[in-house]
């Protein structure tokens, strides 16, 4: 497990060691934040990008707009500390779908080696930066409801593992579950397209050995579970 997350707040990033084949970086911040990264929220039209801005101007809810603005900032504002440039200079585009091959794979910088990925859920965000492709997600604990709903979507084993449990333990769990599962399909790139079956991720309190997937739980707020996935070479 990561045990210490970076912190992003109003200031400028302060990055220390850049991320390696072994060790990827992870930052975390709070979306209700007005500054990031030394950038006030209300500027990041001057940084993010055309397809960004319009993403956001989507958001009918303004709290959502600005949790999507806010954790856009955050990624340019760090992708451009580890990188030495402007973050509004840097081209952000997609690989193609490992299951279509449409242009919504992994999110990339076109010609560089530095892999990237961004999750958030309430009010928070995390990001994760490494040398090989990685997936990170947060998600904040469902409901009781949703735990049904969710339920036999899951690998059978791990519908099986959730039904075992008491009730009050579930969404804990499914959250857990849930972001081990999300953060290994944004590595690869495939999403949700084929479904959550596959890869079975468990949802004990510790990650099971996966084939072709470094998985570590991370640290998370209260009612959160977090998940960091990075391919293996093998599976490159």
């Amino acid at each position: 497990m990561i045990e210490t997350l970076h912190q992003l707040g109003p200031n400028p990033p302060v990055p220390g060691p850049a991320p390696t084949p072994t060790t990827p970086v992870v930052w975390a911040l709070n979306t209700t934040l007005t500054t990031i990264g030394g950038h006030p929220v209300t500027d990041a039209h001057h940084i993010l990008d055309t397809e960004e801005r319009t993403r956001a101007n989507l958001f009918k809810n303004p709290a959502h707009q600005h949790r999507y603005t806010t954790s856009h900032l955050a990624l340019r504002t760090l992708l451009g500390t580890y990188l030495h440039q402007p973050p509004h200079t840097i081209r952000l585009t997609r690989e193609p779908c490992p299951c279509c091959g449409a242009p919504h794979g992994r999110p990339n910088i076109p010609g560089n080696p530095l892999h990237f990925s961004l999750s958030h859920s309430g009010d928070h965000a995390y990001i994760a930066l490494a040398t090989t492709p990685v997936g990170i997600d947060i998600e904040e604990h469902p409901t009781p409801h949703t735990v049904t709903d969710i339920l036999h979507t899951l690998h059978p084993t791990e519908t099986q593992e959730l039904t075992n449990l008491p009730t009050t333990q579930q969404p804990t769990a499914l959250a857990r579950c849930w972001a081990r599962k999300e953060a290994c399909l944004k590595a690869t790139g495939t999403g949700l397209a084929n479904g959550l079956t596959h890869p079975y991720v468990s949802t004990h309190p510790h990650p099971p050995t996966i084939p072709g997937y470094h998985l570590t739980d991370l640290p998370a707020p209260t009612h959160y579970q977090a998940a960091l996935a990075t391919l293996t070479t093998t599976s490159l």
